[in-house]
């Protein structure tokens, strides 16, 4: 029966709590054996309750394994209140039952009497004194312990939650994060070097895989002491088979106590919200850090998006970053990504589509013209999310998305000059497309092309050339000669070859393609400038200055015309003009 406001009882149930009851010490505080680091958080949690009067209630909210429970024990097990009481407060019938414990350990003669009324006896004494603490665990839902609390007026309550939100009626909250990266390592270290043999060579590399959360640490040192596993063979394992080390425990260890079952248990929660573990399997292919949110704006009615973002804020499986990202731990992250058959939220084909749906999303949000300045911080912001990405999968998962995103985040490293990593993406985009879509598949000849203009602009020429020609064969074969993506092919060919110094052969080339453009484009086409531009420049390169002027001339008039005195093209234009002269 749950705690009312009111409640009739029978006589014997008046009769008065003897006073040493309470002097004697009443304590059901949890042990804390391990316990290491939160200094600050101790603190803030003894700023928090100074101060005497009317009942003071804080909330220590985090996701499920920071260590909400350990902070909670060894704060209060060092408190001086004569009464501390633990409860298990997920359930509001567990709520009841531990404050009818507490009545029981108050009076143990009350054990005779129901269970209702034990409760009742208990909370009239919390009612009549103050100088006690309760801390009331793991509470799921903050109506859960409101009828308690409205029934208490003096003490000390400690909550904890995975709950972020809703406690503004009942208490002030206070955020749990993650170990220190030093306190992780010996909390590790600490629980392994209890056994003979022990290894801790890799600890810090360990803890950092396990995002410094405590209960994984634990688990994974509990595993490695019991089984005699080095902290790198645990991490070998842990990327070969996440699924069962997720799951692992020691040897007399709690199986409910584990990261896959706290993920489960969340999700569990908020069922009621199938977008809410949608939008998680989702975010678990990006970085952990600064998920752009309007990343996901395509993802659902904006309604139905701030809700299901509320949902996971709620139970702190992401945290809003109050700059327009998210967070997600990154083992929240990992088991997003991980199958498991009995896990209904786990699905192979539920994460399949969540990451081809995080594809998809990254690849529309991309900048068109990612060379543009004004949209290179966004495209600074995207790239960590598609590196996380396609690092998490195989290229044989790859989709035309996936070819697309790499595409647009390796023109934006190009364009600033990281040849490296753009030229391994535009490469696995090519691979793609041509395993997707076939090898004369029009978006398969941009990316090959693309791929010859990143190895020109490195400097391998021997890699460019038979690129560019295979390209322009190909696309004269199934777009036809004057198409414009053609004759693109044909000045890229042209350049290579000047670059390469066969000015034989670029020359008349650039000649043909101008010449095309012209009739296909107009004189006044931006690639008719462009490809003029590059035969003046190919005229300069062999010692025909006179072409060359004249050719510029005429295009650099025609690029103020057509685009203006102080487009960057007219601006090179100009500069190219003086170089001749010079």
């Amino acid at each position: 029966m749950a705690i009312h406001a009111e409640y009739a009882l029978p006589v014997e149930a008046y009769a008065p709590i003897p006073d040493d009851a309470a002097a004697r010490g009443v304590s059901n505080i949890p042990k804390t054996e391990g316990f290491v680091g939160r200094g600050d958080e101790l603190e803030e949690l003894e700023v928090a309750f100074a101060g005497t009067g009317e009942v003071v209630v804080h909330a220590v909210h985090g996701l499920g394994g920071v260590g909400k429970s350990a902070l909670a024990a060894r704060w209060a097990a060092n408190r001086g209140e004569a009464v501390r009481w633990w409860i298990t407060a997920d359930t509001p019938d567990a709520v009841d039952a531990g404050v009818a414990a507490l009545g029981r350990a108050l009076q143990p003669g009350l054990a005779g009497l129901p269970a209702e009324l034990q409760t009742e006896r208990a909370i009239a004494w919390l009612a009549g004194r103050d100088g006690w603490l309760v801390v009331l665990d793991n509470v799921e839902a903050p109506a859960d312990i409101g009828p308690l609390l409205e029934r208490v007026p003096g003490g000390r309550v400690l909550v904890t939650t995975r709950r972020a939100t809703g406690w503004h009626h009942h208490a002030t909250t206070i955020a749990l994060g993650v170990l220190d990266p030093t306190d992780a390592v010996k909390l590790f270290t600490d629980i392994v070097e209890r056994t003979d043999g022990h290894d801790t060579d890799g600890a810090d590399a360990l803890c950092e895989e396990l995002g410094y959360l405590a209960l994984a640490v634990e688990q994974a040192a509990a595993y490695c002491a019991e089984t005699g596993t080095g902290p790198r063979a645990y991490l070998d394992m842990l990327a070969r088979w996440p699924a069962t080390m997720f799951a692992a425990t020691a040897e007399g260890g709690d199986s409910e106590r584990t990261i896959a079952r706290i993920w489960r248990v969340t999700l569990d929660r908020i069922a009621h919200t199938p977008l809410a573990g949608d939008l998680l399997r989702i975010l678990a292919w990006y970085a952990p850090e600064h998920i752009p949110r309007d990343l996901l704006d395509d993802l659902a009615e904006p309604p139905a998006l701030a809700d299901a973002i509320g949902r996971l804020r709620a139970h702190n499986m992401i945290t809003d970053n109050h700059d327009d990202t998210l967070t997600v731990h990154r083992l929240v992250q990992s088991l997003g990504r991980t199958p498991d058959p009995a896990d209904p939220h786990r699905r192979s084909a539920a994460i399949d589509h969540a990451r081809d749906q995080a594809t998809a999303l990254l690849a529309d949000t991309f900048p068109a013209d990612v060379t543009q300045p004004s949209n290179r911080p966004r495209c600074r912001a995207l790239l960590p999310h598609l590196d996380a990405l396609t690092r998490h999968h195989t290229p044989d998962q790859d989709t035309v998305d996936t070819a697309r995103a790499l595409a647009l985040g390796a023109a934006h490293q190009h364009d600033q000059g990281a040849l490296g990593p753009a030229t391994e993406a535009w490469k696995r985009a090519l691979a793609t497309c041509v395993r997707v879509l076939g090898a004369h598949h029009p978006n398969t000849l941009v990316f090959r092309n693309d791929l010859a203009g990143a190895y020109q602009s490195a400097g391998d020429l021997g890699r460019a050339i038979p690129l560019y020609e295979q390209t322009l064969r190909d696309r004269v074969r199934v777009l036809g000669t004057d198409h414009p993506h053609t004759l693109a092919s044909r000045n890229n060919l042209a350049g290579a070859y000047r670059a390469a110094g066969e000015l034989g052969r670029a020359i008349p080339l650039f000649e043909q393609t101008v010449d095309d453009t012209v009739r296909v484009l107009g004189t006044d086409h931006p690639h008719t400038l462009a490809f003029r531009n590059n035969l003046a420049y190919a005229y300069r390169a062999a010692g025909d200055l006179g072409r060359a002027i004249s050719l510029y001339e005429q295009t650099l008039r025609d690029r103020v015309r057509v685009l203006g005195t102080d487009h960057p093209h007219t601006l090179a234009s100009r500069n190219n003009l003086a170089g001749a002269y010079r």
